[in-house]
């Protein structure tokens, strides 16, 4: 088996799992050049970063792409399944603690946070209590989830049985709602949220989701809160809203260039929270999503197919390729 490459480090747990059966290589930077030029002739990659698609040209010995974490826009889907590369992710384990994320961001715009503090810090006692004037509680206010995959589900539980507020919800399949959610179109939810959070996967019909009138919609006073991908939201149209004091403020963890340029407009705003993609990470969520890519590499190096295989139409392909996988296609709930 050739090496093993990550765009990332990875926990210190599943570097040690993929080093004791492997060569593993860490990029030494996760931009495009860098990968292509290291990482060439890996069997498998772990993916933490876009991945080009030229990375599955000339290839022949890469067997697999496995998405550490669960969104699957960093991987050239077409791409890697045209060269006959398996692409793995690895779901759920990272939406508690994106959930909580959301909750703490939502409860400091709310209750002021940023301001208090930097009041409190800068003139004194007085000051930063003088912020309590306009904070607000979240209970009684009605929480918006835009996408009601793993993430969303965690944030709805948090919302209906940790704090007990309304929860309306928008998604592709209505079905997926969960009792005690009620579902509502997207342009009628973010009419009717007071917090309005986007963790939807990035999609053609996503892209620009919420635009400028969209964006309209939204009550005055209104929270947007971003833990899916940047291009969900029409910066500009948002940029504008907050300019005008349209919407009451907002808390983004994504952004369609990342990183985000320390001159970039949000940054000025006060009742704008910004984050560098750090909704899902933690000490244990880093470990949980580490150790699901290494134990998915390691089926993989024992011949059988992943968990969590995403392009199960690669298969055949994929098999004519590397005739010692022989392991048959199993049914899987998750997939």
């Amino acid at each position: 088996m050739s090496f093993i490459f990550s765009t990332h480090p990875l926990h210190p747990a599943a570097e040690a799992m993929l080093k004791a059966a492997s060569d593993l290589r860490v990029a030494s930077a996760p931009d495009p050049e860098t990968l292509l030029r290291e990482g060439r002739g890996a069997g498998i990659i772990v993916v933490r970063a876009p991945i080009p698609p030229a990375f599955f040209q000339d290839a022949p010995a890469l067997r697999a792409a496995i998405r550490h974490g669960a969104g699957l826009d960093m991987v050239p889907m077409d791409a890697a399944t045209r060269a006959g590369v398996l692409v793995a992710n690895v779901p759920a384990v990272n939406a508690p603690t994106v959930a909580e994320h959301v909750f703490l961001v939502t409860m400091a715009l709310l209750r002021r946070f940023r301001l208090m503090d930097r009041e409190l810090r800068q003139k004194g006692w007085a000051a930063g209590r003088s912020q309590s004037d306009g904070a607000v509680d979240l209970g009684g206010r009605t929480i918006g989830i835009v996408g009601m995959g793993n993430v969303g589900k965690a944030i709805f539980r948090v919302a209906k049985f940790g704090f007990g507020v309304e929860v309306v919800a928008t998604s592709r399949s209505p079905e997926s709602v969960p009792h005690g959610a009620r579902y509502l179109p997207v342009d009628d939810l973010v009419a009717t949220a007071d917090v309005v959070v986007l963790c939807c996967p990035l999609t053609p019909e996503t892209t620009g989701l919420l635009n400028a009138e969209r964006i309209g919609r939204m009550k005055p006073d209104a929270i947007l809160v971003n833990v899916s991908r940047g291009p969900v939201i029409d910066d500009a149209a948002l940029i504008q809203a907050l300019h005008d004091g349209r919407i009451g403020g907002a808390a983004l963890d994504v952004f369609a260039t990342q990183p985000l340029p320390l001159d970039h407009p949000y940054f000025g705003f006060d009742n704008v929270i910004v984050t560098p993609h750090l909704a899902g990470l933690t000490q244990e969520s880093m470990m949980r999503m580490g150790m699901g890519a290494a134990s998915e590499a390691m089926r993989i190096m024992n011949g059988e197919l992943p968990v969590n295989l995403r392009n199960p139409e690669v298969v055949e392909h994929y098999r004519r390729r590397f005739p010692d996988s022989s392991e048959p296609l199993r049914d899987n709930p998750k997939r």
